[in-house]
Formats: structure tokens, C-alpha cells, sequence
């Protein structure tokens, strides 16, 4: 018999066809499709995301955790379709124009999505007007904006300047992070928030929307 603690624990460890079967027989014994999500596969992601703050588990690891509990959430997702999912909150996510970085970008987006929240991830090397367009037709609570090199962290303020001039800064969050990047430079740029690696910045996502 598999118990949620079984199927968080083979989240944890990445091992995507232990999470298929502890899903499947999960589902078979007729437990909740949602305590499954959140019981099982988010709180082995809880823990990762942990771990990975801490400097115990590594991006590689990371990456298989997370696209376990994909193959897992997949499983659950068409029984939960009928029930109308209303996610905690909707992140638009991406690298800014002139920068094509896209790892920690990715991870961060994997970590919020599995923190229950809706992500939008536009990619790379993203304009400021395309941020701002896509704030206008998706809505989100928060904007992340991600840059790995210091000469395209001007793009940042651009994006918040932009926002401003079309009175959607009021509207939404945003929220910056990437190496060259620090809460100082946040300050100096009028971002909500800047997050040092992917386990914060999903902390920090939480942080903004309960405040909303």
C-alpha cells in the first residue's frame, strides 16, 4: 500500500516511476485527488525546495524532483478537472531583453508551480513591451524578472518604468533576481522584492500575495 508519505519521499529522490505507482495506487484506494497534490507531491517538493536553500540538494537533483511530480500531478489533474481550480496566484515569469539565461529562470518557475501558484513563463531574452503587453492580457499578481548579466540589468527598470507609464504599476508585483542582481539594486529600481535563489524567491512569491 502506498501512503503519502511514501509518495513524497520518491518525489524527493526524483524517482518518477515510484511517484507513477504510489499515484496510481493512491488513486486506486480512492484518496482525495487534492490531498494526493498537496500531501504527497507538493510536500516532497516542500522539502526539496528546503534542501535546495540550504545547499543539500543540487540544480541536477532538483530538476529530477520536480519533473516527478510533474508525472505525478498529470496523473491526478483529469480527476480534478471537474472541481475548478482556482490557483493561489499567477506569476509572469522571464529573462529580460539581451539575456538568454534560462536554468535558474526555469527553476524558479518549477518551484513556484509546484508551491500551487499558475506560472507563465514567457522565456528569454524578453522586451520590455512584450512584459508589459502580457501584463495586460494574463493579469498576474506578480512579475519576476530574471537577468544573468549585469549589462542587461538596465532592461529591469525599463519593464518598472513602462509599467508605470501605462498605470499598471499599482496592479502588480514585481520582483527581480539573477547573480548580478541585489536587494540593494531592487531598492534603487522601485521592485518589490528581489530573491537570492529559487527557494526564496517561491517565499517570496507567497509573502507578496498574502499582503495583497
Amino acid at each position: 500500500m502506498s501512503n503519502y508519505a511514501d509518495l513524497a519521499q520518491s518525489v524527493i529522490e526524483g524517482q518518477k516511476d515510484k511517484v507513477i505507482e504510489h499515484v496510481k495506487n493512491l488513486i486506486s484506494a480512492g484518496n482525495d485527488p487534492m490531498d494526493i497534490i498537496n500531501e504527497g507531491l507538493i510536500a516532497g517538493m516542500n522539502v526539496v525546495g528546503v534542501r535546495f536553500k540550504a545547499g543539500d540538494m543540487f540544480v541536477p537533483e532538483v530538476l529530477m524532483a520536480a519533473k516527478s511530480m510533474a508525472g505525478g500531478v498529470e496523473l491526478v489533474k483529469p480527476l480534478i478537472a471537474t472541481v475548478d481550480q482556482k490557483s493561489a496566484g499567477k506569476i509572469l515569469l522571464g529573462t529580460v531583453k539581451g539575456d538568454l539565461h534560462d536554468i535558474g529562470k526555469n527553476l524558479v518557475g518549477m518551484l513556484i508551480e509546484s508551491a500551487g501558484l499558475e506560472v507563465i513563463n514567457m522565456g528569454v531574452d524578453i522586451s520590455a513591451e512584450d512584459f508589459v503587453d502580457a501584463v495586460i492580457e494574463h493579469e498576474p499578481d506578480i512579475v519576476a524578472l530574471s537577468a544573468l548579466l549585469t549589462t542587461t540589468m538596465p532592461a529591469m527598470q525599463d519593464i518598472i518604468e513602462i509599467l508605470e507609464d501605462e498605470d499598471l504599476r499599482d496592479k502588480v508585483k514585481v520582483i527581480i533576481g539573477g547573480a548580478p542582481v541585489s536587494q540593494e539594486y531592487a531598492d534603487t529600481i522601485g521592485a518589490d522584492g528581489y530573491a537570492p535563489d529559487a527557494g526564496s524567491a517561491v517565499e517570496l512569491c507567497k509573502k507578496l500575495l498574502a499582503s495583497k
